[in-house]
Formats: C-alpha cells, sequence, structure tokens
C-alpha cells in the first residue's frame, strides 16, 4: 500500500490510497479519482517526503506528537495539522472521535446539495424553516456565508458522484 499526497484543479490538498503508483495511474486514467471536498477529477500527486519510523522502538506515548492546538468538535490537532497545507494524522482515537460525530451530522441535518448556500442563506434570513443542513459550497460560496455572518463549518466528507455507483 501506498500513499500520496494528491491535489485537485482547486489545490484542495488531500490523500490517496493505491496498491502502487501503478494504480493511481491506472485509476487516474479511467476518471476514477476526484477531489472529496469538489468532486474535480483533475487529481494530481504532490511531492511529499517518504515517512521514516524512526521511532519503532519507544513506548507508545512517546511516538505520538503533542497536540498544539484544539480542532473542530474538542478534537486535537496534531502539531504537525497546525502548519498550513499539511495533511494531519490523526490517532485511532482521533479517528474514532470524527466518525462518531460525521455519524452525528449525517444522521442530525438534511441533505441539500449543491443548494447549501442559497439555503443556509434562506434560513438565516428567515425565508426558509430553521433547520440543520448540510451540503456542497465552493470556497468563494463559503467565504461570501462568513462573510454575512452565517456559520459554516467544513466537514471531512466525500462528495460521492452517485451515477458512479456501481
Amino acid at each position: 500500500m501506498i500513499v500520496f499526497n494528491l491535489s485537485c484543479a482547486a489545490d484542495h490538498r488531500f490523500e490517496g490510497w493505491f496498491a502502487s503508483a501503478e494504480e493511481f495511474d491506472a485509476q487516474r486514467g479511467r476518471g476514477l479519482l476526484s477531489c472529496p471536498l469538489c468532486g474535480s477529477p483533475e487529481v494530481s500527486k504532490q511531492l511529499s517526503a517518504p515517512h521514516l519510523n524512526l521511532h519503532a522502538h519507544q513506548p507508545e506515548e512517546k511516538k505520538r506528537a503533542p497536540a498544539r492546538k484544539s480542532g473542530g468538535a474538542g478534537l486535537p490537532v496534531p502539531a504537525a495539522a497546525a502548519e498550513p497545507q499539511q495533511m494531519a494524522v490523526l490517532s485511532h482515537q482521533q479517528q474514532d472521535a470524527l466518525r462518531v460525530l460525521i455519524a452525528e451530522v449525517l444522521s442530525n441535518t438534511e441533505d441539500v446539495g449543491s443548494r447549501f448556500a442559497e439555503e443556509a442563506r434562506r434560513i438565516h434570513y428567515k425565508e426558509a424553516e430553521e433547520r440543520a443542513i448540510r451540503g456542497v459550497a465552493s470556497r468563494e460560496e463559503a467565504e461570501a456565508l462568513l462573510e454575512e455572518g452565517i456559520e459554516v463549518a467544513q466537514l471531512p466528507l466525500a462528495v460521492v458522484d452517485k451515477s458512479r455507483l456501481n
């Protein structure tokens, strides 16, 4: 298994796990890859440093990087993630907490899809029933909502093109 740092045409950064470099090329060639944030099919590999496990013989508590700040929903963000454009490496406990948070959000919100910005405004300006929603918005749409005083949060959820599912 090999992990590549990837990005899309909109410069969203994410990881991809593949059986080999050839498998990445094959999946990209068949149009099977897309950005989990915006759905762009233009995915490319980014330069990345190899991971060297130099601390393999240290006790488990010394292997973990100290947290520097808190992330969303009270999850600590590893020190490496505090730097811009770096991928956070979450512990198993953090991954489990994130899965619980995502499941909670999915079960308690209405998916409005690409109408997210429009529907968030309607709710904010009391033109629609107040309710918890989720959906897809571009970076520009999210920034515009924040400028209007409408709180939004980005969740690490993949956008799946349902027409490509088996």
